[in-house]
């Protein structure tokens, strides 16, 4: 019998040793080479679904791109390359590629793209992949593992959504619905906040625009990211193809600077002609007064975010 102690202790040992290590979520030396997942599902809504459903709870590591470790970029990283979809490793990067679309067009496997920093609003540090009714999953630094999160119901992510992007083609399979997260988590109640298309929305202008508020643009990401001066224009217009060079001019002649944001819609390039940047509303206001007397009556103050 005692023989017997001795050759299983040091088995028993091993085994409680094994079940004490703790997963180091953020290692001193990351293992930044890139591991291509390997293809196993065609491009779909349902293959998604499985994977989704499958990978929640997958712990959170820094730099890691699965299949048992995560951190968020490598988690959407192997979700689209496990379907044979090449996508940026990093979420800045993910973030400037696929096809943008505006937040109420957002659908099951669209990536939504957030700024969390403190100290830098437009940098994108964060993704996760929309489900439906405001549910995203993502691989959470706070939670440390893969986990769902909503939209509705947090403020936090609410506040710091910054893009959405589409890299799965359309198809007319849907896993998502509007009545229940499919997943069934009971604790977590019904969203009943406000809709998701009024957390970020450019609305209709006309000349009667009052001088104090602003027009949210949602500019490319590459015009987030480099903005410093403010946040704050006047837009004079908004055209397909450029502005006309004697508009440019009268803008330079009267003694302002401006910038031409360019976007595509519906096939054609569209610019928005902006007078800035200003670092505060009120200033935006003072020059916005001159800019209607002497540019374009019906310009308007907006704001890039």
């Amino acid at each position: 019998m005692k023989k017997i102690l001795t050759t299983l202790l040091p088995l028993g040992l091993l085994f409680f040793t094994a079940c004490s290590q703790k997963i180091d979520h953020h290692p001193k030396h990351p293992n930044y080479a890139i591991k291509k997942p390997k293809v196993i599902y065609t491009p779909s809504k349902k293959n998604l679904d499985k994977m989704v459903k499958k990978l929640q709870g997958t712990p959170y590591v820094w730099a890691e791109e699965g299949p048992n470790k995560f951190d968020c970029s490598g988690f959407t990283y192997y979700l689209y390359g496990s379907m044979g979809i090449e996508i940026p490793r990093v979420a800045r990067e993910q973030a400037k590629r696929g096809k943008r679309i505006g937040i109420n067009e957002l659908q099951y496997g669209d990536l939504i793209f957030f700024a969390t920093s403190k100290k830098n609003r437009r940098k994108i540090t964060h993704v996760g992949m929309y489900l439906g009714d405001g549910w995203f999953t993502h691989a959470s630094t706070v939670k440390n593992e893969v986990i769902y999160s909503n939209l509705y119901t947090s403020p936090y992510y609410k506040k710091r959504l910054r893009v959405c992007r589409r890299y799965l083609p359309e198809t007319p399979i849907k896993v998502a619905t509007k009545t229940a997260a499919p997943w069934k988590i009971k604790e977590v109640s019904p969203p009943n906040k406000e809709p998701l298309e009024n957390l970020q929305k450019e609305k209709t202008v006309s000349s009667s625009t009052t001088l104090n508020k602003a027009i949210v643009i949602k500019a490319p990401i590459q015009e987030m990211e480099q903005q410093k001066e403010g946040n704050f224009y006047v837009q004079v217009g908004s055209f397909i193809g450029k502005p006309k060079n004697h508009l440019l001019y009268k803008i330079t002649h009267q003694g302002f600077t401006h910038k031409i944001i360019q976007f595509p819609k519906e096939g054609r390039s569209i610019s928005k002609l902006l007078i800035g940047p200003y670092s505060n509303r009120d200033e935006a206001t003072q020059a916005l007064t001159k800019v209607r007397e002497t540019i374009k009556s019906d310009a308007f103050i907006a704001e890039i975010r």
